[in-house]
């Protein structure tokens, strides 16, 4: 009796705890409890962590929304000091300055007077190499051998033979000269006598068994090789260009627009193709040659030339961006070149406003001298800028997001 009345029991709290409840079901306390036990977990427990859980999102999203709030505005970019150490960085304080008027111009570098000298053929044959390391770029010193030229195996035989037997030839008959009554026969033996002696010394010095030597006039590096290893060779044909590189010429076309400001000129920057750096011709001890009056004619710019030491790896022959210096004009605001960010034509920079942080500022540009750029509009006086370093500020920016641990 007992056990069917424990059975019907559990048939009942079974039937309790799954049928649909409605909202004026009741339980009590016990029954409420055993169906607790019964599905194995602590429904109150679960209800408490929830809510936990629920109160700890909370906590995070209010925590999101003010974070801006207690250190940095809505909108400012956060760019810490330890990011800024990680790349090349630098900061720009924008302070009125004397600038300059700009004339753009292109340009070409060449070697300074007196800086070059030219190798040519002092015989006729065939021109071998003194080494096989000799090419473009390579140094040499003044009076080195670079080439020999041989003139054994041609037609008409070889020089420093014919030289040699012509000068034998041209001595005995000067010597002979004396019984000569004619004073014009003398005269001419005695003139061909120096011909041929000094042809004679020409090469006597010079002639080893590969043939006649042909050195370097000064001391410097090969500009260039204008002929190849067995070819054949006149006198006084250009084998080689040799150049000092110590001193350079600028030579820039300028627009015959600008020949009313032509006399103003008094320096110039210059920024290579091949390192994309920009020079100033005052840090390489440069100096205005001259300023030409008109063009030649055939072309429609005028020409105004400037020289200057060599300092780095300028490259004579090189074409280059020329900004011309002009007229000065002070109290104008500028900043580098470099801190300006370009975006489908428009030009902004980045002002720092606290320790950390950084907004962007569109601005307005003016004239260019390759390393600084005139302000017109959107700075004061006072800004602090990012002059270097302002591609890694605008990666920051990107969606909001901070790189290196600032996302949550």
């Amino acid at each position: 009796m007992n056990k069917i009345l424990i059975a019907l029991i559990s048939v009942a709290l079974v039937t309790g705890c799954t049928g649909k409840q409605t909202p004026k079901d009741t339980h009590d306390h016990e029954a409420h409890e055993a169906c607790q036990s019964h599905d194995g977990h602590d429904h109150a427990v679960e209800g408490h962590n929830h809510e936990a859980e629920g109160h700890d999102h909370e906590r995070e999203n209010f925590d999101h929304q003010h974070e801006g709030e207690a250190g940095h505005p809505a909108g400012e970019i956060v760019f810490t000091k330890e990011q800024a150490a990680e790349t090349d960085f630098a900061l720009h304080k924008v302070e009125p300055t004397t600038f300059y008027e700009v004339i753009p111009a292109s340009g070409q570098i060449l070697a300074a007077q007196g800086d070059e000298a030219t190798v040519v053929a002092t015989v006729s044959g065939v021109v071998s190499f003194s080494s096989k390391k000799l090419s473009e770029g390579a140094s040499v010193s003044r009076g080195e051998n670079l080439f020999y030229i041989s003139s054994k195996n041609i037609a008409e035989g070889d020089y420093t033979a014919r030289t040699r037997a012509a000068f034998a030839q041209a001595k005995a008959a000067y010597e002979r000269a004396e019984e000569i009554i004619s004073q014009s026969e003398y005269e001419q033996a005695k003139l061909n006598y120096q011909n041929a002696k000094t042809a004679q010394e020409a090469v006597a010095n010079k002639t080893t068994a590969k043939g006649t030597g042909v050195g370097a006039p000064i001391g410097g590096f090969i500009k260039n090789i204008a002929v190849s290893e067995g070819q054949f060779v006149e006198v006084g044909q250009l084998l080689a260009t040799i150049s000092q590189n110590r001193r350079l010429k600028l030579k820039a076309e300028v627009s015959q627009r600008y020949h009313g400001a032509l006399p103003t000129i008094s320096s110039a920057n210059f920024k290579t193709s091949y390192d994309d750096k920009t020079y100033s011709l005052k840090d390489l001890g440069g100096r205005l040659v001259s300023v030409g009056k008109a063009s030649d004619g055939a072309s429609a710019y005028i020409p105004v030339t400037f020289e200057f030491d060599n300092k780095g790896g300028i490259v004579s022959g090189s074409f280059v961006e020329v900004f011309l210096i002009s007229s000065p004009k002070p109290n104008t605001l500028t900043v580098p070149v470099t801190a300006l960010i370009e975006e489908q034509g428009n030009y902004s920079v980045f002002v720092q406003i606290d320790e950390d942080g950084y907004r962007k500022q569109e601005v307005k540009l003016g004239a260019s001298d390759g390393k600084n750029i005139q302000i017109l509009a959107g700075l004061e006086p006072g800004d602090n800028i990012v002059s270097r370093g302002a591609y890694r500020v605008k990666m920051a920016s990107f969606s909001g997001a901070i790189p290196h641990g600032h996302q949550h």
